[in-house]
């Protein structure tokens, strides 16, 4: 029986790219070209909301359950996931680490470890509407609500993202040896720096044209090029493109002040701790997108 490693996060805030680097990573140290198909990720890590990990558990498609069974079967698909791996396996997580109906989101006894990424909630704010194709307003209140959880659904199980300060509280309120924590923004403007401490908290040792090779094919760039060459499974139906911008700043050209401050308003605690507020004011980045 092997293990999960989580690739947690709120929501439009660097999962797929992380997860999508570990997949070009590992190809590389296993002797194979870093470049990955995107759409073939499944083949090294995975995401817990699949309805695989759920067959008959269920009497019934996801789609027809409700939460609190949900809740009750979900440690039941993460031990599934663990069983079927051969050591470690990567998943991916949005759902902040809280219980739900009484049961955890997260089943500990199949668990080695997390990463945790995360990202300016005003830049993910913006990415929220682009993605759920939702105005800019409603992907504000999702962002602040306390509790928020997306329903079970016909491509997965729903997951409980709470709001964004409580996602990040939840994951990273107790620092941990088995917990790696790293800003999106970090990611953009350090690349080789974030990346290879990550390499090196999950004891991987990638030689420098490794995790070179393994950086360049998950970058912006190479995962936007193949989803408008060959689309991607994962990106939701009323998105008009998964990979949109990968750029800081953007909420500097699409929020009004008033939109500004009712974000900082319900997150100002975790903004100061990670750096995006500065003497109670948002942090700036000189080329907005």
């Amino acid at each position: 029986m092997g293990s999960i490693v989580w690739l947690a996060s709120y929501p439009r805030s660097g999962n797929t790219w992380t997860r999508s680097f570990l997949h070009s990573l590992l190809a590389a140290l296993q002797g194979r070209p870093a470049a990955q198909d995107i759409n073939d990720m499944g083949a090294l890590t995975t995401w817990d909301v699949y309805p695989i990990w759920w067959r008959d558990l269920l009497a019934k498609p996801l789609a027809e359950t409700g939460a609190a069974e949900a809740a009750a079967l979900r440690p039941r698909a993460q031990a599934r996931i663990a069983a079927e791996a051969r050591g470690v396996v990567f998943v991916k997580t949005h759902n902040a680490l809280v219980l739900s109906h009484g049961h955890p989101t997260i089943n500990f006894k199949v668990t080695s470890g997390a990463v945790y990424i995360v990202r300016n909630p005003l830049d993910v704010a913006v990415s929220l509407a682009h993605h759920f194709a939702i105005d800019q307003d409603a992907a504000i209140q999702r962002l602040n609500d306390p509790g928020y959880a997306i329903d079970n659904h016909e491509g997965g199980a729903g997951e409980i993202y709470g709001a964004w300060r409580e996602n990040v509280l939840s994951w990273t309120r107790r620092p941990s040896r088995t917990l790696f924590v790293m800003r999106y923004e970090d990611m953009l403007d350090r690349p080789r720096e974030t990346f290879a401490r990550l390499a090196r908290h999950l004891l991987l040792e990638p030689t420098e044209a490794q995790l070179e090779a393994a950086i360049a094919a998950s970058s912006f760039e190479r995962l936007a090029g193949q989803e408008s060459a060959a689309g991607f499974r994962e990106k939701p139906r009323q998105s008009a493109s998964f990979f949109r911008a990968g750029r800081a700043g953007q909420w500097q050209e699409v929020l009004t002040p008033r939109q500004v401050e009712a974000v900082v308003t319900a997150n100002r605690e975790q903004m100061e701790r990670f750096g995006y507020l500065v003497a109670g004011e948002p942090v700036r980045t000189g080329t907005p997108a």
